[in-house]
């Protein structure tokens, strides 16, 4: 992919080339019209052809001429048919690292820029129908052919209500798509279709104003002016508001009618005006009080590292490595204030939405109004006054989950990556990328300092630091030298003997939360399976209940008596009998979070118990009040998900009880042992964080596995030693490169032929055998949302050298006649599922 063009500053530019947020690597050249050459700018949005319809895509360079020995016809080039911004919404800067995106993970350029802006300001081209006077003449005539009554009604429609979106139109007509003889009506001249671009449906909220038009007057002055006790009470206010107010809290203020306000404003006394209404995430939130913490020697130390190399206005990658509880956020913290203070811009990166509503309220408490706020919880509004309030440099801090990575923070200096091991800062549909890598190169490209914490780093990130390519910071203890929470583990194998039956809890879970309600201390409980039951099964006849679009069980979900598929969001009422042989036998088996706040209701009545997971996340309010209220001690315990293990901070949390981590263990990924030392390792870390010793009790059937004995000891080096020391045996990252070539269709025939070609087209291009390639095998999940999957891994000790065999084995796969839209490549994936 070509570089951008900056617009030459001798010629205005006549051409333009624009990347489509759609399934295309490459970028389209256009005319510019007169009107646009002089305004058009780089990162602007543009309405242009492609192909059959409009589409709307993005500026990446402008062009005096076209270049030397290009196959373009300048007649045959279609023109730019609108501008949709004068002032560009993709920065240099963000248009760069979208660039860089779209080149190393080989995804579509307008994908990821499309990405790179909040939801709600990409404009999209709809296509409208509407009745022509043909057509109307015909209807009164009724010169319809065979099929009548249908055609009939259908332009009777359109005589009606004048024009639909095409869609629409289908919908209030009955048909799914299209129909053919839609299409004839519009060969006959009866009916029309036009392309218009839907207006941007975010913008910036305003509310009506006014301001005094002279502070020192108080409106007697006016000609012929009798002022009221309303007036001047108006008047008042106004003058102990800086002389400017909102006209609906001008009204609250002074207890006064528009229509006072209207008569001030025809005497000339005051002025009206529209005012920007920022919609603030945090309006009433209520901020904690700031606490001044003395650093230890480490954090110290960490600190001034990070302070020297962002004074040195030079690109670093710092791994920070500190224990749970070892006083990360606060360096975080003092080293973005350090930032603010030199005139800089940071942005700090955490993967869940859970981490947000907590740290959200102290980081504003330290930073007030200059901070912005980014996730996907936030309304389209939210999200983007918070993006404008950085894109105009009134923010110069964001806190964000992935996507925040795309913020443009102006004069950037310095980007925290909390919990850089996470898999949830990875892009697991298009486009993919991985927000802590990009991270890194944003750092780069823009001299700044990126500073990767963890209490468990990533392999490949702790690899980096042993070899020097990261500086290694350490903090080691936690804070006020309190100790790491005591972990043992509980064999459930021991449990079912002694009770000759499966069993959720075990009698040291239970009795452990008894101890800790009898200390009014606190307790999380931790399974990583949202739902009520994993599954139905019918005891007469064995079925169990599938997704129709998926190989997966549907799960359980008791709130509202529905199946559901985690994977394509199939619903379905649950059965009151098997549906096979019509047995009311239904059997429901394995437990999620539902059943386990259930149950812990059951037998502890006298607790306040809370949930956060997935299906409590939707509902951003309820999400932040559980967690806010758990942080004030108001919920004696929290059951969740992995959601509950990342970074929270609760100093009355003194046992963690993990209910089962075997499933994560069995699963078929090579990171498999590493996420589940990563899972225990972080919800350890949750208790003891106050004054008091914290506790862990880890369920398994599995107590001797490396992985666990490791977590449960918090030793991350001999845990590090071991997996790294079968990662090199069978040629895992670190040490290779990975690609994921991933095949689906919806016939499974097809999708195994393609995959076939795939792999045919790679071993002609690995001729230099610089690859191994594996597969094609069916995916661990071999049909998702309604397609068959076929998958093929590419590993190779240069990633370079990958790439070219995966970009040649490509070009010569769609030469051939092959579809690539059937084919989606992970560069450097981080599930294997």
């Amino acid at each position: 992919m070509s570089p951008p063009a900056e617009k030459s500053t001798d010629l205005p530019p006549h051409y333009a080339q624009v990347a489509f947020p759609v399934h295309l690597s490459k970028t389209f050249t256009y005319r510019l019209p007169l009107s646009i050459q002089q305004v058009a700018r780089v990162g602007s949005r543009v309405v242009a052809q492609l192909g059959a319809k409009p589409l709307t895509g993005y500026i990446v360079a402008l062009l005096p001429r076209l270049r030397a020995g290009t196959s373009l016809v300048e007649s045959e080039l279609k023109e730019v048919q609108e501008l949709l911004d004068v002032d560009p919404p993709l920065t240099t800067e963000v248009l760069e690292i979208t660039r860089w995106v779209a080149d190393y993970y080989a995804a579509p350029w307008g994908e990821v820029m499309r990405a790179a802006l909040p939801a709600g300001i990409n404009a999209t081209v709809e296509q409208m129908v509407s009745i022509t006077a043909q057509g109307r003449e015909a209807l009164s005539n009724l010169e319809i052919s065979s099929p009548a009554r249908v055609r009939t009604n259908a332009l009777r429609l359109l005589a009606t209500d004048r024009e639909f979106e095409l869609n629409a139109f289908c919908l209030r007509i009955g048909a799914t798509k299209t129909p053919q003889w839609l299409r004839e009506l519009e060969t006959e001249g009866l009916i029309e279709r036009v392309y218009r671009t839907r207006s941007t449906v975010t913008r910036a909220k305003r509310r009506r104003a006014v301001r005094l038009v002279n502070p020192e007057l108080d409106g007697s002055q006016s000609e012929n002016a009798r002022v009221t006790q309303a007036q001047l009470r108006t008047i008042k206010v106004l003058r102990a508001h800086q002389n400017r107010m909102a006209v609906i809290d001008l009204i609250k203020a002074a207890n006064v009618s528009e229509s006072v306000i209207n008569t001030l404003a025809k005497r000339g006394v005051v002025t009206e005006f529209e005012e920007d209404v920022r919609r603030d995430p945090l309006l009433r939130a209520e901020l904690p009080d700031m606490e001044v913490f003395h650093l230890t020697a480490a954090q110290t130390a960490a600190l001034r590292s990070i302070e020297n190399r962002i004074r040195e206005k030079s690109f670093a990658t710092l791994l920070l490595h500190g224990v749970t509880g070892s006083g990360k956020t606060e360096v975080y913290i003092r080293a973005m204030r350090d930032a603010l203070k030199a005139g800089q811009g940071a942005m700090m990166l955490v993967p869940e939405i859970a981490l947000t509503p907590i740290l959200s309220r102290r980081l504003r408490a330290h930073f007030g109004n200059q901070i912005a706020i980014f996730h996907s919880s936030l309304s389209k509004g939210e999200r983007f006054d918070e993006w404008s309030r950085l894109r105009s440099g009134h923010a110069r801090i964001v806190l964000g989950t992935r996507s925040a990575i795309f913020a443009p923070v102006q004069n950037l200096a310095l980007i925290i990556v909390d919990e850089e091991h996470d898999t949830s800062y990875r892009q697991e549909e298009s486009p993919f990328y991985n927000a802590r890598d990009t991270a890194i190169v944003r750092a780069q490209k823009e001299s700044a300092v990126v500073v990767l914490g963890s209490a468990t780093p990533s392999l490949e990130s702790f690899h980096n630091a042993q070899s020097g390519k990261y500086q290694y910071l350490n903090l080691p203890d936690r804070v006020a030298n309190r100790p790491m929470a005591q972990a043992e583990m509980v064999d459930m194998k021991e449990v079912f003997a002694r009770r000759k039956k499966p069993a959720i809890f075990s009698d040291q879970l239970l009795e452990a939360i008894e101890h800790t309600r009898a200390r009014r201390e606190q307790t999380i409980i931790l399974l990583n399976r949202r739902g009520y039951s994993s599954f139905i099964l019918c005891r007469s006849c064995g079925e169990s209940i599938s997704c129709p679009n998926c190989d997966v069980t549907l799960t359980y979900h008791q709130g509202d008596r529905t199946l559901v598929c985690h994977y394509c969001n199939h619903h379905e009422r649950a059965p009151s009998q098997c549906p096979v042989c019509t047995s009311k036998f239904i059997y429901y088996i394995g437990e999620g979070t539902e059943q386990i706040e259930e149950l812990l209701r059951k037998r502890f009545p006298e607790l306040r118990i809370g949930r956060i997971d997935r299906d409590t996340k939707q509902r951003r309010h309820e999400f932040e009040t559980t967690l806010l209220d758990f942080a004030k001690g108001e919920i004696d315990l929290l059951v969740g998900t992995q959601m509950l293990a990342k970074g929270h901070d609760f100093p009355n949390v003194t046992l963690v009880g993990v209910v089962s981590i075997d499933a994560g263990l069995a699963l078929p990924d090579f990171r498999a042992a590493e996420r589940a030392f990563q899972l225990i390792t972080q919800v350890a870390g949750r208790a003891g964080r106050g004054d008091l010793p914290g506790r862990v009790l880890i369920q398994t059937y599995h107590p001797h596995h490396y992985a666990l004995r490791h977590a449960c000891a918090q030793d991350y080096r001999g845990f590090y030693d071991e997996e790294i020391r079968h990662r090199r045996n069978h040629g895992y990252p670190p040490f290779v490169a990975l690609a994921l070539m991933l095949i689906r269709h919806k016939d499974r025939s097809r999708a195994n032929a393609i995959a076939h070609e795939l792999r045919s087209a790679l071993v002609n291009a690995n001729d230099a055998h610089t690859c191994r390639i594996l597969g094609p095998a069916p995916a661990p999940f071999a049909r998702l949302r309604g397609e068959h999957r076929v998958q093929l891994l590419v590993k190779a000790r240069s990633r370079k050298q990958m790439r070219t065999v995966i970009d040649q084995a490509l070009k010569s796969f769609e030469e051939a006649g092959n579809d690539l839209r059937a084919v989606s490549l992970e560069v450097d994936p981080v599930s294997m599922m």
